[in-house]
């Protein structure tokens, strides 16, 4: 390739004459006029020679002269970047293959290869940069803090031309504290999809990384996205987001959705690759393994796959598997017959598989499931049969099985916790899904979805949004992903009893502003700002949503299928509040 340095062989000249020291004299005898080609003298002890012409005036007569200038050596196989210290005393080089000449090199020759390749390699960045999404502006800065690249990205986004810019120090245009470049150039700190401030006034999302060379920090580059618009609109949006999601809602109940994965919020390329992944697997019935950390949404994702492929009015039967009981998960799983054990329904009861007849069956948290049942689970996944308890009529099992889980399942073969026959049965195909830190893009869309469903839960009419609490939003990891995030936003609704929602109603492992009004613990109105610890309002969003729980609960009768449809949450969720709420 052009671009990079040719190898020492291509540059390898064999136009030469090789001679020892004493085939010298008899050599000069033979040629009245200089050889056109270099002649060079082994000394037979691994050091060689190159012979001169004699000066003009004697050159009718002795063609060359005893003076001989020492030609250093090179292997063969040398990197075009280790050779330039052959040449210190003379402009050509021997070649040497198994310690054996095979040719010779000139520096010329390595110069003009290198320039060659360097011009290529300029060719190609600058078509690179300039190729690049207008949108994103990319920063180069050397060593010194200099601008060293400066795209049109860059001059589109932050006003500043080039010409301007270009080769003197950065913190001459931007605050040294908000240069996020120059810090990465002294600690050599990478960041990735960061939430940055260049400016007051100004939003943007970075990538920054150093640029090395033999270990050592050089320069540092950053590609930055501009979010000051979105910043600014956001606020806006927040006006008519409840009246168009209230719109929404009506004409989604006079027309259903055609559209299966509209409950997957976002935009983001690592979620639109998990959609294009889902209409892949939707075509077909084969088993699928949901995989992805706590709270990422998995069972929205089955419930997708599901209603993708399945008819109106298939069933969709989710089971935790870490929610039952070790002794109950065979009855609850295949269900059993009368009289199966004491204490059991004298009518028997259906089991999850025969629900999920003509549908799915989800099995959440499969990596919980216990090892006595992950063998009788593999027989339905290659009979697609079973006993119930207590039966003795096999039974067949027509349905999908879509499994999760959250576990590292091959750690766990290994540890013996699972079986490794079952995990291939159950990973015919695979679905990761993304993390919310690998998709802080599509935070802002998750928050307007999640602003409308509590304001509606607890009547409050969110005006104003801050930029601040985004810049929090954006900065924070979320290990507890969406569902963290969801909380997260359940309470700020709750605390913006004024229709505002601010900052310091952040939890304090998100806020990261002046938290010393927040240490005492205490609610109440101090110079302006609400102080409260995390056990108050802990106790607070308990007690609401148990309230709430309790009066969907008389409601509905205890149907928790319609409590979970009606909050827009899956039913592991619901399970898993009613739990911690003691209902």
């Amino acid at each position: 390739m052009k671009h990079l340095l040719p190898s020492l062989e291509s540059l390898i000249r064999t136009d030469c004459t090789l001679i020892t020291r004493t085939e010298l004299s008899a050599y000069q005898d033979r040629h009245n006029s200089i050889n056109p080609s270099p002649v060079f003298i082994d000394y037979k002890d691994g050091r060689y020679g190159l012979l001169q012409p004699s000066p003009a005036s004697n050159s009718t007569i002795h063609p060359y002269n005893q003076d001989l200038i020492d030609v250093g050596t090179v292997n063969a196989e040398t990197s075009l970047t280790d050779v330039s210290l052959v040449f210190s005393s003379c402009p050509l080089a021997i070649v040497l293959r198994d310690d054996q000449p095979v040719g010779y090199i000139t520096s010329g020759d390595i110069i003009q290869a290198a320039v060659h390749a360097h011009q290529c390699l300029e060719a190609y960045f600058q078509t690179t940069l300039e190729t690049l999404n207008p949108d994103i502006a990319i920063t180069l800065i050397n060593e010194e803090g200099r601008v060293a690249v400066w795209t049109s990205g860059a001059e589109h986004i932050f006003s500043i031309q080039k010409e301007e810019i270009i080769g003197k120090p950065a913190s001459d245009f931007f605050p040294i504290d908000r240069l996020q470049s120059l810090k990465t150039l002294q600690t050599g700190e990478s960041v990735h999809k960061m939430q940055h401030r260049p400016r007051q006034n100004m939003f943007v999302l970075i990538n920054s990384n150093p640029v090395l060379l033999d270990g050592q920090i050089i320069g540092a580059v950053a590609a930055e996205s501009d979010l000051t618009t979105q910043m600014r609109l956001h606020n806006e949006l927040l006006q008519m987001t409840n009246k168009v999601h209230h719109l929404q809602k009506e004409v989604a109940m006079l027309s259903p959705s055609q559209n299966p994965y509209q409950q997957i919020k976002g935009t983001s390329p690592a979620i639109k690759s998990s959609i294009e992944t889902i209409k892949k697997i939707s075509t077909t019935k084969a088993t699928v393994l949901i995989q992805g950390e706590s709270g990422t949404g998995k069972e929205l994702f089955a419930q997708a796959i599901h209603n993708a492929r399945e008819k109106d009015g298939a069933p969709f039967i989710a089971i935790n598997c870490g929610a039952i009981p070790g002794a109950l998960f065979e009855s609850e799983l295949f269900g059993y017959e009368k009289g199966a054990f004491s204490g059991a329904d004298p009518k028997g009861k259906k089991g999850k598989i025969e629900l999920a007849n003509g549908g799915t069956l989800f099995l959440d948290e499969i990596g919980e499931m216990p090892l006595e049942m992950q063998v009788k689970m593999l027989r339905v996944l290659q009979e697609k049969t079973y006993f119930p308890v207590g039966g003795t009529q096999l039974k067949k099992a027509d349905c999908r099985i879509i499994a999760a889980t959250n576990r590292d399942l091959k750690k766990m073969i290994v540890e013996g916790a699972f079986r490794e026959d079952l995990y291939y049965r159950l990973n015919v195909v695979s679905l990761d899904i993304p993390s919310l830190r690998e998709r802080k893009e599509d935070i802002y869309e998750l928050t307007q979805s999640f602003l409308h469903e509590f304001s509606l839960v607890y009547g409050r009419h969110i005006e104003s949004f801050t930029p601040d609490v985004f810049e929090d939003l954006l900065k924070y990891d979320w290990p507890g992903n969406i569902r963290e995030l969801r909380n997260t936003i359940e309470r700020l609704v709750i605390f913006s009893t004024d229709g505002e929602i601010r900052r310091e109603y952040l939890p304090p492992n998100i806020y990261t502003g002046n938290q010393e009004a927040t240490s005492s613990g205490n609610t109440g109105d101090h110079s302006g700002r609400l102080e409260f610890s995390g056990e108050v309002f802990r106790a607070k969003l308990d007690e609401c949503e148990r309230n709430l729980l309790i009066q969907a609960l008389e409601s509905t009768q205890g149907n928790k299928l319609a409590i979970a449809k009606q909050l827009g949450i899956s039913r592991a969720t619901l399970y898993n509040k009613l739990k911690r709420l003691k209902l």
